[in-house]
């Protein structure tokens, strides 16, 4: 018999969901503020669009872009430094990744909304 709570063994077997009923308090609200500064800058933004389609190389992302790779390569560390990407070695290359779901979904729809604001498109409800 585990020596597991029942909640979180339930919890472990059941797939991850991308909707949480939480009460948003003191820290999770600065967390949440915290990942928006960091979508808040132009270039990070485009580069989190980028991995938002799928993961990418630093040459991949920086051609993307359109940036010099010095400038690529400071906003990802910061990007993986607040836990919004994940990095992977293959052979020479470091190929980056979104952390999760629940970003590539904030990102898609940021990127929407800005879409919907600039060609007057009707919101939706």
């Amino acid at each position: 018999m585990s020596s597991q709570p029942e909640s979180m063994l339930s919890a472990a077997t059941e797939p991850p969901s991308l909707v949480h009923e939480v009460e948003p308090g003191p820290e999770l609200l600065d967390a949440a503020a915290a990942t928006l500064r960091m979508l808040a800058e132009p270039t990070r933004l485009h580069l989190l669009w980028q991995l938002a389609n799928g993961p990418k190389t630093v040459s991949e992302l920086t051609a993307a872009a359109g940036v010099p790779r010095t400038v690529a390569s400071q906003h990802l560390a910061k990007l993986r430094h607040s836990g919004l990407v994940d990095t992977r070695k293959d052979g020479r290359n470091v190929i980056y990744s979104l952390r999760d779901g629940h970003l590539v979904r904030l990102i898609r729809e940021t990127i929407n909304h800005a879409d919907h604001q600039m060609t007057g498109e009707p919101t939706h409800s």
